[in-house]
């Protein structure tokens, strides 16, 4: 079965919404991306607009720290249970025409790791190729916030009931090179339809619409 593509405007997907006027730094992506086949629907929008993090992180910001959280939507159509393997989805990017890399999403304490520890910005004009991983640090009260922050905003559970949803947030550290997304995927390699034990077909979601101003 082919895959249907489809890039939805925003007003019609978006699950949050952001006051409009605040300063936009990077630019706000336009549209949500969109992908689905064999009962499976999924819609992903990287949170570009610093406005949004205000709410859960009002003292420090994951995109201050050069983290990028992207929201996604698991929609079954189907009549089967579908199980999404959450520790394999990637954001796969690209730093040149010969050179490519993956991300896998940060873990609470990773994110948390990185948030109350921000590392230096890159200032070069040259795309480096991003650390896997992040600081070792000191884990105080703060930590535990931010922590606990992330894991109520991530994704909550695996297993998409029949004609069910779940969504939250998947949380990359692009250490700020941000103008990375206007050329970057959404990899999602492993779904199961449980009663079936059928495999699906892979998504990749296609998330290069900032490009626009």
């Amino acid at each position: 079965m082919r895959k249907l593509t489809l890039i939805l405007p925003f007003v019609a997907v978006s699950l949050l919404a952001a006051k409009q006027g605040a300063t936009q730094q990077p630019s706000l992506l336009k549209t949500t991306s969109l992908e689905s086949h064999e009962g499976m629907t999924i819609t992903a929008r990287p949170w570009t607009d610093p406005a949004l993090y205000k709410e859960k992180f009002p003292k420090k910001s994951p995109v201050a720290a050069g983290i990028i959280a992207v929201q996604v939507v698991f929609r079954n159509d189907s009549d089967d249970s579908m199980k999404v393997n959450l520790e394999r989805i990637r954001l796969n990017l690209i730093l040149s025409e010969e050179e490519h890399q993956a991300l896998y999403a940060l873990s609470p304490e990773e994110a948390a790791d990185v948030i109350t520890h921000p590392s230096t910005k890159n200032v070069t004009s040259k795309r480096l190729p991003i650390p896997l991983g992040g600081p070792k640090t000191g884990r105080d009260k703060k930590w535990t916030e931010v922590e606990q922050s992330i894991r109520d905003t991530g994704v909550q559970a695996s297993v998409v009931a029949p004609h069910g949803t779940v969504q939250g947030l998947l949380y990359f550290n692009l250490r700020s090179q941000f103008e990375l997304l206007n050329s970057a995927h959404l990899y999602v390699p492993e779904i199961v339809a449980l009663e079936k034990n059928r495999s699906l077909m892979y998504f990749e979601i296609d998330l290069s619409r900032s490009a626009e101003p």
